[in-house]
């Protein structure tokens, strides 16, 4: 099957604003025809000029032909804005389309295929390649008409007065032409593809950086401690200049040859001329010396749409990268879990299809209990927790809510059965009251006020200066790393799903805010299912059932008393725990003396 072209593509997605995005075409057309009749007028002005002389009183029609030249040059103007205004008519839905289309998409992936891709990633893919093709539609297609339709008429206008200076006229357009083509083949599509990639990862890096400036200022570190940061701008830098000097010589005899005609044109008169030089020839010679500045100018123009079609060739490519991952499956006939039990049965997954990140992992957790998953970094701790909330399927095994199959349950179900506190939770830039509301969208300002109160919060909120309707990150309100955790819980409270996912939720608390989050923990956990994830082990050793996971398995199951009297990978991590907090509480000690 042929694949279809980017712009039948985007005629496609424009719906019936395709029509607008013809009449663009067809105006420019017009208008780069009416762009060429001012210079028919001028050769008249210049005709009766020479006729005339050197009685140029006889010049009789000298002031009907320029403002005959005037208008047609205004007309052809103002059917160039009509086409402009057809095309971004049709350019704006496409875009608008486009972007509808591929956050649609993202809402039906798996939640885990955002973080895939990184935040930094996806916006510009969303925004920016969506963009390119408005800008293509909107500016690059009418001036690619113009670019097509204008050489046709100057062929005209070059062979109809004088074929000789005609023929001389086209030879530099010949060269640059051929030149041209070494600049915008394939080799140059697959060029513009690694400036984009370039440009992506270097975007990627700085947003992860920005996110991580508190953590510089923090331990006094500098840009270069960001390695992947500096090595984008690095590799950013790298390609730009050695794209730049691949790209110089050609461009250079491009620029030569395109502005060369009039050596042509003068060559050629000269051999032409021998004998002399008859007004009328002299006439066409001064009339071709105004018209071929037009030459460099349509050429230079075709260039850029070429190179505007690998931008939006590019851009489409990158959209596809979202369109083409495969959605969660759901079912027609969902079902609706019995209880908040999970479970476990024979689960692998694998992020990448190769190496196996979860191995064969079976557990049950019965409704209202509550359990923790501890072990090493990157022992598949919170991809086990992805998969009980579905971020991710396996590719083996099943998981249950409920007594039912994730895949069986309908979405917004399943996401109302289970609340996720992570360690680097993210509030909006709204107020308190908004962001909290996140978790049930028709609450009451009373139930937002309560949630808040039973999440400790407060104290954070008696010291904004607008309580709950303050807006975070504006006029230097912002809040810790604890302060936003507490809020984060508030939604989870209000909320109220039975299931409830504690992901490194106290990480980053000072022992102020820490104490308030495990206050509030233990309000949140009231009659839940509760799954915690964390390196803490003194925040876990009261739970119902500690999981040790380590590469991928379940290594040992059990309370935190019959674990440490195992002596074995818990008792360990249990020592090295005790060992840290009595190191920190010496340190602190010292530093108190």
């Amino acid at each position: 099957m042929k694949k279809k072209s980017n712009l039948s593509r985007l005629l496609e997605i424009a719906g019936n604003h395709k029509y607008l995005i013809y009449a663009s075409w067809i105006l420019a057309c017009i208008s780069a025809l009416l762009a060429l009749v001012p210079y028919g007028y001028i050769w008249l002005i210049m005709s009766d000029v020479l006729n005339a002389y050197p009685d140029f009183s006889q010049a009789h029609n000298l002031i009907h032909y320029g403002w005959s030249a005037v208008l047609s040059a205004i007309i052809a103007v103002l059917v160039y804005i009509a086409a402009l205004m057809c095309s971004h008519c049709g350019a704006f839905r496409v875009a608008t389309n486009l972007r509808i289309k591929t956050l649609n998409h993202l809402v039906l992936l798996p939640l885990g295929a955002c973080d895939d891709f990184g935040s930094g990633k996806l916006r510009k893919i969303v925004n920016e390649s969506s963009g390119s093709t408005e800008t293509y539609l909107a500016h690059q297609l009418p001036d690619r008409a113009v670019a097509v339709t204008t050489p046709c008429g100057l062929l005209v206008l070059l062979l109809v007065f004088d074929w000789r200076l005609g023929l001389l006229s086209l030879i530099p357009v010949a060269l640059g032409f051929l030149i041209m083509i070494t600049m915008t083949g394939k080799s140059m599509q697959e060029k513009m593809r690694e400036y984009q990639n370039a440009l992506d990862d270097m975007s990627n890096e700085a947003v992860e950086y920005v996110r991580g400036i508190p953590i510089v200022k923090t331990f006094g570190q500098t840009i270069y401690s960001f390695k992947k940061f500096k090595n984008s701008i690095d590799r950013y830098q790298k390609w730009v200049i050695a794209y730049t000097k691949q790209l110089r010589t050609p461009m250079m005899f491009y620029t030569a040859a395109i502005n060369g005609v009039f050596v042509f044109l003068i060559v050629g008169t000269l051999y032409i001329t021998q004998n002399g030089i008859p007004s009328q020839f002299l006439l066409n010679l001064i009339f071709y010396i105004i018209i071929t500045p037009i030459i460099s100018l349509t050429l230079t123009k075709i260039m850029f749409q070429s190179e505007n079609a690998m931008i939006v060739d590019d851009a489409l490519s990158r959209i596809d990268s979202i369109l083409n991952l495969t959605p969660l499956t759901e079912t027609a006939a969902p079902l609706h879990p019995n209880d908040s039990s999970v479970e476990l049965s024979n689960v692998t997954f694998s992020y990448d299809g190769q190496k196996d990140v979860i191995k064969n992992v079976s557990l049950m957790i019965p409704a209202y209990r509550k359990v923790a998953f501890v072990g090493p970094s990157g022992g598949g701790k919170t991809t086990l927790a992805h998969l009980i909330s579905r971020f991710f399927d396996p590719q083996i095994g099943i998981v249950k809510i409920g007594n039912q199959d994730v895949k069986n349950i309908a979405k917004e179900e399943l996401m109302n059965h289970i609340s996720f506190v992570f360690q680097n939770s993210h509030l909006i830039k709204a107020s308190i009251f908004e962001n909290v509301r996140l978790g049930k969208n028709d609450a009451t300002r009373e139930e937002v006020m309560e949630a808040l109160k039973n999440a400790q919060c407060m104290d954070i909120i008696e010291k904004l200066p607008n309580g709950i309707d303050t807006v975070i990150g504006t006029k230097g309100i912002y809040l810790s790393g604890g302060e936003q955790q507490r809020i984060a819980m508030a939604r989870v409270m209000l909320k109220d799903a039975p299931i409830v996912i504690l992901d490194e939720a106290s990480a980053f608390a000072d022992p102020d805010n820490e104490a308030k989050v495990l206050q509030a923990f233990s309000a949140l956990a009231q009659n839940k299912t509760v799954i915690m994830i964390a390196h803490r082990l003194s925040t876990v050793a009261d739970v119902d059932m500690i999981y040790v996971i380590s590469d991928g398995k379940i290594a040992e199951s059990g309370t935190s008393q019959q674990l440490l009297k195992q002596e074995d990978l818990y008792a360990k991590m249990w020592k090295n725990y005790q060992e840290s907090v009595q190191w920190k509480v010496a340190k602190e000690g010292t530093q108190n003396d």
